[in-house]
């Protein structure tokens, strides 16, 4: 039975997240993680309440930031950002870093800065528990305003649309989300930019590389050690007052 990590802003360890890519835990937000998501979408509202503009909540993104984005559309405007960044090519990324993915993007989100409703990142956590892997393209990002292409397809997933691996097989992902008994979510205004802004594919990616590397360092020391025991070699090379000179 996995144990359960409490997801804690700002204080995931290193154990703790090579614990996150062995798939060893389930995740767990503590309730002053809720509460600072949602009084950060609550400033969202407001902004909207008092139509003042704001970038990404109810403006376009790049160059269409002067172009005012009318209230009924503010939904669709954060769908079509995810599907029009939605176009990673190549192999999938492996699911050890997609579940470094999604611990590492709760973890940011449930900081309270980001304007995103508490009820978006439980769904994304309920994900991870539930074993669902979104299919994220390997290429497609150059880790510049946030990894915008994979981050994107990790939230089609989320919202119902692209693939998603569960209990082994590649489906749609509404698919999954159905077996697993998760509703899709409906985007609010910000909360597709808050998903797709971030790092989290690129430090996964070099986490994934470091945790590899420590399997590798592990067993080249084991076959040193026997092969100088199949050599019948001595171990007086490796005596450590030998290495303090």
């Amino acid at each position: 039975m996995k144990s359960t990590l409490l997801i804690q802003a700002g204080k995931l360890n290193l154990d703790d997240i090579r614990r996150i890519w062995r798939g060893q835990v389930e995740l767990s937000l503590p309730g002053d993680a809720i509460d600072a998501m949602n009084a950060s979408s609550a400033i969202v509202r407001k902004i909207i309440e008092q139509g003042d503009a704001a970038y990404g909540i109810n403006t376009g993104f790049g160059k269409l930031a002067q172009t005012r984005i009318p209230d009924e559309d503010l939904e669709t405007l954060q769908k079509n950002l995810i599907l029009s960044h939605s176009v990673g090519v190549g192999e999938p990324l492996s699911a050890e870093v997609v579940r470094l993915v999604m611990a590492l993007k709760i973890g940011s989100l449930a900081r309270g800065f980001s304007g995103i409703r508490s009820v978006v990142v439980v769904t994304l956590q309920d994900m991870y528990n539930a074993g669902i892997v979104p299919h994220i393209p390997a290429k497609g990002s150059v880790g510049a305003s946030g990894d915008l292409a994979p981050l994107s397809h990790m939230t089609l997933s989320l919202i119902g649309e692209g693939r998603a691996y569960f209990k082994g097989q590649l489906m749609s992902s509404r698919e999954a989300l159905q077996q697993a008994g998760i509703t899709p979510i409906t985007l609010a205004a910000k909360e597709g930019l808050a998903l797709i802004n971030g790092t989290q594919v690129s430090t996964a990616l070099s986490l994934n590389g470091l945790f590899l590397g420590e399997v590798l360092f592990r067993n080249a020391v084991l076959a040193g050690a026997l092969s100088v025991d199949a050599a019948k070699g001595s171990d007086a090379p490796f005596d450590p007052r030998v290495h303090e000179i």
